[in-house]
């Protein structure tokens, strides 16, 4: 079974000028069959999402023929924005629609459904994509569209843009990157103003987004993040969002929106596996933009020097939106426009510095959580997930049930890059249910290959183990499947483990139920609403590898050590000297210092192949 949404790498579509081209070429061919003698473009099946759609075909028709100079496109554009600007510019007010500030301002707006009152929380949105829509036809509008219409379509901008700024609450649905997506397109519109206008709206357009975006910013992994659907970051809209952040820069050169973005995108560096692999968020944990993400990505992956263009897209929206028989759909249009005219190119390799929330070396990285805690772990092609055990979740040692990695106190990180290895030492206060305070160290070393795990702790009552993960996934080349098992060796005994209890709330990784699935159905609203993340914290056992003591460890600690990916058999040698813990494998000596580190408290690592 595959994740149906992670497919290829975003670098891996082409983007030349030629592909480009033959993107439009196909994009033309189909709305010019599609064309009714009404003007509208819409995808015949479309239902929601649909209220800029039509609009939207015509911008990348009026696109190609700044391009091509079709003869057959600008009879199909007039007639397809006359369309728009007849049967799809609403101004009296949706029935129903909870988030307006100024009653019957018969400002326009555009529709998430047509019916009156039928499903009118989308209209906001939808409003949005509709004023890029229109700012992107009027930047391609020179040769092409008729003065008149011209006119009436920048003042329908105009409209659109002051219902969303007085007559409704700003961003009601707390999504960020429908709330940058306005800031955009304000600051898109301010172009085609008198002087004085337009910058009154590109004042307007920035103070918004210094107030009610950043301001509002969620913390995650030591960045600042544009708040998504109430949680900090999710693994679909947030590359979205650096997409608006990339063309807010390129069309203002705010600094703001540079900084901004350039947080962002090493967040999602970080978080990111060397394959591209991430799942997590409040709206959606596995579901991935496509071609919405490339500006973003492309953009700020050359500006922070890194690849981030290795993340995986759902590439069967490869240029632009699509219903299910794979014809065009123009709801986002505007993001394509954007892709073709920008020319930044891919940076195809990794940021060589070292990262806090990340280790990345070779095909093996390992992805942090703001507790320094494993998030994901990928080697040999595979993807572990934290494991749950009586609901709690992570990696560590667990012992009568209690997993030690939540922190009490501040957790500590060295990195050390020789002799072509990668380590990661952590150190990491806890307290167990005795209240006694310990101290966990975890060090991860890779040589680009494989991972080598070794976590010490002062000796723990009972029979401890280490919980080592939950094997999900595995890179099958342009996809990525679902999987249960796993290249994984302990120096103790190691056990894959299955839940022993059915139901929502005990996920066993052999089931053909995924990740975001199980979230959601933990979730406290319905699939669309609920969010994932949270369900996901609900969950109370797991598939989960669990790795007993290195035997002959120190007898004042408890040590466990795990190699994840390709390799023989796993014998490592721990020693407690005057030094500090000595860790002796195949691969590597390490000296792991004491747990209250150096002079300054840092913790003390060296390491020799």
């Amino acid at each position: 079974m595959y994740l149906p949404r992670q497919l290829g790498p975003l670098h891996d579509l082409p983007d030349t000028p030629q592909a480009y081209d033959a993107v439009l070429a196909d994009v033309t061919e189909q709305a010019l069959a599609r064309l009714t003698p009404e003007g509208n473009l819409e995808h015949p099946d479309s239902l929601d999402d649909i209220g800029d759609t039509s609009l939207g075909i015509t911008s990348l028709l009026a696109l190609d023929w700044q391009r091509g100079k079709d003869p057959r496109l600008p009879e199909a554009v007039n007639r397809s924005l006359a369309f728009h600007l007849r049967e799809r510019v609403y101004t009296e007010d949706n029935p129903g629609y909870p988030n307006l500030k100024v009653r019957n301002s018969h400002l326009p707006y555009a529709r998430y459904t047509l019916a009156a009152g039928a499903h009118p929380i989308g209209d906001w949105p939808s409003t949005v994509w509709a004023l890029l829509q229109a700012v992107n036809v009027l930047d391609l509008a020179d040769g092409l569209v008729e003065d008149k219409a011209r006119a009436q379509l920048l003042d329908v901008a105009r409209g659109y843009w002051r219902w969303l700024t007085e007559a409704t609450f700003f961003n009601p649905q707390e999504a960020g990157n429908q709330a940058i997506g306005c800031v955009v397109g304000g600051l898109m519109l301010a172009r085609h103003l008198p002087p004085e206008q337009g910058e009154s709206v590109r004042s307007k357009a920035v103070e918004l987004y210094a107030d009610e975006i950043r301001a509002h910013r969620v913390r995650d992994r030591g960045a600042l993040l544009p708040p998504e659907h109430g949680g900090a970051y999710d693994n679909n809209y947030g590359p979205i969002s650096l997409s608006f952040l990339a063309q807010a820069h390129r069309i203002s050169g705010e600094e703001i929106f540079a900084e901004d973005g350039d947080t962002l995108a090493r967040y999602i560096d970080a978080r990111l596996t060397n394959g591209g692999f991430d799942n997590g968020g409040p709206r959606y944990s596995e579901q991935h933009s496509a071609f919405e993400s490339v500006l973003g990505l492309r953009y700020f992956g050359a500006r922070i020097g890194s690849d981030l263009g290795r993340y995986r897209g759902d590439s069967r929206w490869a240029r632009h939106a699509v219903q299910e028989d794979g014809r065009v759909d123009g709801h986002f249009a505007w993001m394509l426009v954007w892709q073709i005219q920008d020319t930044t190119r891919w940076h195809r390799t990794p940021s060589a510095e070292p990262v806090r929330h990340q280790l990345r070396a070779g095909t093996v990285s390992v992805a942090f959580d703001g507790h320094l805690t494993p998030a994901v772990v990928e080697a040999g092609g595979t993807y572990y997930l934290p494991a749950a055990v009586h609901r709690q979740h992570g990696f560590g040692p667990v012992v009568d049930g209690f997993l030690f990695c939540r922190p009490m106190g501040e957790v500590r990180v060295r990195d050390i890059r020789a002799e072509g290895l990668a380590a990661k030492l952590v150190t990491k206060p806890v307290v167990g249910r005795d209240h006694v305070l310990r101290h966990v160290r975890s060090l991860y070393v890779t040589d680009g290959t494989s991972l080598w795990t070794t976590v010490a702790v002062e000796r723990l009552p009972g029979t401890p183990y280490l919980l080592a993960g939950m094997p999900y996934a595995t890179d099958d080349g342009d996809r990525v499947r679902r999987t249960a098992g796993h290249q994984a060796v302990a120096a103790g005994e190691l056990r894959l483990t299955h839940p022993d209890t059915e139901g929502p709330d005990h996920f066993d990784a052999r089931s053909e139920l995924t990740q975001e699935q199980a979230a959601f159905a933990l979730a406290e609203d319905p699939r669309g609403y609920g969010n994932p993340d949270l369900g996901w914290r609900h969950l109370v056992s797991s598939t989960a590898l669990e790795a007993g003591p290195v035997p002959g460890a120190p007898e004042d600690l408890h040590v466990f050590a795990v190699r994840y990916g390709p390799g023989g058999a796993f014998a490592p040698v721990i020693e407690h000297g005057p030094q500090g813990l000595t860790v002796r494998t195949e691969a590597f000596t390490a000296v792991i210092g004491d747990p209250a580190g150096d002079a300054h408290g840092e913790p003390e690592l060296t390491i020799v192949a």
